[in-house]
């Protein structure tokens, strides 16, 4: 969008922008004009040192978590979310059952109308869909 109405893309941050050089240095290279707010008087060298800094920061990153979370799992940490919504299993057949009451009732009340659409020729699903 930037290239089609001739902008200059301001960003807060460089590396908000993205951590990855080869993306940061493309733009650049494609003819994308941008500036960032954190350093308005960045030049190529500039950006380009700062590209490879926050894609090693990424790395970085990427390789503390996956140690912490492997830690954690050596631990006997359980990682992720409550399991099953936290509910008992028997809440969960309890909420299964209702569901499915609620769904046979649904379907007892539009039988009759399907079964009116079929006999006025209705074959298809698109076809009873589109008549209810």
């Amino acid at each position: 969008m930037c290239r089609l109405y001739g902008a200059k893309l301001v960003i807060a941050k460089l590396d908000r922008l993205s951590r990855d050089a080869h993306f940061l240095l493309g733009l650049e290279k494609a003819g994308v004009d941008f500036v960032a707010a954190d350093m308005p008087n960045a030049n190529r060298l500039t950006i380009g040192i700062m590209a490879m800094v926050a894609e090693e920061e990424r790395r970085m990153i990427s390789r503390r978590i996956k140690e912490a979370l492997a830690a954690a799992k050596t631990r006997g940490k359980r990682l992720g979310g409550k399991r099953n919504g936290g509910l008992s299993d028997e809440c969960r057949q309890a909420s299964a059952a209702r569901r499915r009451a609620a769904a046979d009732a649904r379907a007892g009340d539009i039988l009759p109308a399907i079964r009116a659409l079929q006999q006025d020729g209705a074959v298809s699903l698109h076809q009873l869909a589109a008549g209810l």
